[in-house]
């Protein structure tokens, strides 16, 4: 079915799909001619590039107000790749030679800002995912953005590129709400200053852990 089609079959059903009327108090319906790509992180730009490389259009959502913002908000400072800037480049843009094998954090995220530009990529920014529901009739996606306004994207594919670290997990340890010291989650600690000359006890031995 052609994309036109599609529109043309929201047309005749918006007399009898309360879908529709619920649209009207709420917000507004756009259609998408391309992909939906929730998330505007690496993997999410990587996408809509790759796509747009191939003249398919597609629409990012991201529920922060910029791209990356795991990198750029909540990433400690120190911060580098821990993989050679070779096996951590993006499809059709490679580092800049003057970059060092390890990139810093800085480093990535100008690389990241300059991936945009270069593909002119436009994520829409403060969107929040609130739900998503599959139209068997059309055939399409039916995403519920919230935000400044209330929106439904409606599109034939989906993709979730909200990544693997999008939320904190922090375990519930016996006696740990007994303990009289500060609690910190990795995505929350920048540098070790405020625990100068401290004794800190570091759970988990992944590559933040081991770093910090």
């Amino acid at each position: 079915m052609l994309f036109v089609d599609c529109f043309r079959e929201v047309e005749r059903k918006k007399v009898h799909d309360p879908f529709d009327e619920t649209m009207k108090k709420n917000g507004r319906c756009v259609l998408v001619q391309g992909p939906i790509i929730v998330g505007a992180g690496p993997l999410g730009l990587v996408i809509a590039a790759c796509l747009k490389e191939r003249g398919v259009p597609s629409v990012i959502v991201e529920r922060a107000n910029c791209i990356a913002s795991l990198w750029k908000s909540k990433a400690y400072d120190r911060l580098h790749l821990h993989l050679p800037k070779k096996l951590c480049e993006l499809p059709l843009m490679p580092f800049p030679a003057k970059f060092p094998t390890y990139p810093t954090k800085e480093h990535f995220v100008d690389y990241l800002d300059a991936y945009v530009s270069k593909f002119d990529l436009e994520p829409q920014f403060n969107q929040t995912v609130e739900s998503v529901a599959y139209d068997h009739t059309l055939g399409s996606w039916r995403v519920k953005i919230v935000g400044l306004e209330e929106i439904s994207y409606l599109s034939r594919w989906l993709v979730v590129a909200t990544g693997e670290n999008l939320e904190a997990v922090v375990l519930a340890i016996e006696g740990m709400n007994d303990f009289e010291g500060p609690v910190l989650h990795t995505s929350s600690y920048k540098n070790g200053e405020e625990f100068s000359g401290k004794n800190v006890l570091v759970v988990g031995c992944g590559n933040s852990g081991m770093e910090i």
